[in-house]
């Protein structure tokens, strides 16, 4: 499906290497704001109250039916999820023109392949959306593997996480750090047998990020620096 990317994890790498697995939205891609406007402008077109940033990430949750359901009282019927969520990413595609990759990232991954380590991308981000955004920021050579959501939108990492990691050889995940900024990284994380890193700077906020159980840091600095040590 044209999912594999960059030169193959085994041409220069070996089962005791670290390996990155990053989300894109909120971790590699600064689009919180951008996130919020769809929310927002989708929130509108249905009749609910617009939400802000703090209380987005103090509710934020997957499945997201599960997040609309804190929000209204009661789970969006089928019909009302398939407005919601048609509506969200008609409104985030124009919203996210505007945003930019988070600070530093270049030079994160640039000193992550430099130092012979591998890394992929893991999104629930539609596929086809999402490599022309990653080629157009022009780090798709970082990668080893960049792969975005082909099956319906709204659910959970877990199974995406197993398969992403199974499909390249000669990652191990037991030496694998995903970083991401939601709960669902985390949990994705341990149902693949791999660690896991969550980021303050997208959809949850650090209380709820804290109850996943595993380390929470503010900057992708912190991030890739515990990447390095975790599975030492």
């Amino acid at each position: 499906m044209g999912k594999r990317t960059g030169n193959d994890v085994g041409d220069h790498m070996g089962k005791h290497a670290t390996h990155i697995v990053w989300d894109w939205n909120g971790t590699l891609f600064h689009d919180i704001d951008a996130v919020i406007g769809a929310t927002n402008s989708a929130f509108a077109e249905v009749g609910l109250e617009p939400i802000t940033l703090e209380s987005y990430r103090d509710l934020y949750c997957v499945p997201v039916p599960r997040f609309y359901e804190r929000l209204m009282g009661r789970l969006p019927t089928d019909a009302e999820w398939l407005v919601m969520d048609e509506a969200f990413h008609r409104h985030y595609s124009t919203h996210r023109l505007g945003c930019e990759l988070a600070e530093g990232v270049h030079q994160l991954l640039e000193g992550w392949q430099s130092a012979g380590r591998s890394q992929s991308i893991l999104s629930m981000y539609g596929h086809d959306e999402l490599l022309p955004i990653v080629r157009d920021f022009g780090i798709e050579s970082r990668f080893v593997r960049v792969e975005g959501r082909t099956g319906p939108s709204g659910g959970t990492k877990s199974a995406h996480m197993v398969r992403h990691l199974a499909a390249m050889e000669s990652v191990d995940p037991r030496r694998t750090v995903v970083i991401g900024d939601a709960v669902d990284d985390a949990l994705a994380a341990r149902d693949a047998g791999a660690h896991a890193v969550l980021y303050t700077g997208g959809s949850h906020s650090r209380g709820s990020l804290e109850a996943a159980g595993v380390p929470v840091v503010d900057t992708l600095a912190e991030a890739v620096e515990l990447a390095g040590d975790i599975t030492v």
